[in-house]
C-alpha cells in the first residue's frame, strides 16, 4: 500500500515539475514576443512621423500603416504578440513604400 501511495506521489511532483518548468519557458517566449512587438512599434511610429513631416501622410500607403499601427497597439494590448510583430512588419513595409511612391 505504501509503495503504491510513494509512486503516485512521486508521478505527482515529477508532472507539477515539468508543468512548473514548462510554463517559465512559455514566460520567457512570451516577454521576448511582448519587448519586440513594442520596440517594433516604437520604431515604426518614428518612422511614420518622419514619413508624414516629409509630406508623404497623404499616400494610401502612409494612411494603411498608420491602420496597421492602430490594429498592432490593439494586439499588444490583447497580448497577441505575433500578431502584433506582423501588423507592425506590414506596416514598415507601407511606410517604406510611401516614401518610395
Amino acid at each position: 500500500m505504501k509503495s503504491h501511495i510513494s509512486k503516485s506521489l512521486l508521478r505527482t511532483v515529477i508532472i507539477s515539475g515539468l508543468i512548473i518548468l514548462t510554463s517559465g519557458c512559455a514566460t520567457v517566449h512570451s516577454t521576448r514576443l511582448a519587448y519586440r512587438c513594442d520596440s517594433n512599434i516604437s520604431t515604426a511610429n518614428i518612422e511614420l512621423e518622419k514619413a508624414k513631416t516629409n509630406g508623404y501622410s497623404r499616400s494610401i500607403s502612409w494612411t494603411k500603416a498608420a491602420s496597421l499601427l492602430t490594429a498592432a497597439k490593439m494586439q499588444q494590448r490583447s497580448e497577441k504578440f505575433p500578431n502584433c510583430i506582423n501588423k507592425t512588419a506590414r506596416a514598415r513595409y507601407y511606410i517604406n513604400r510611401s516614401q518610395n511612391i
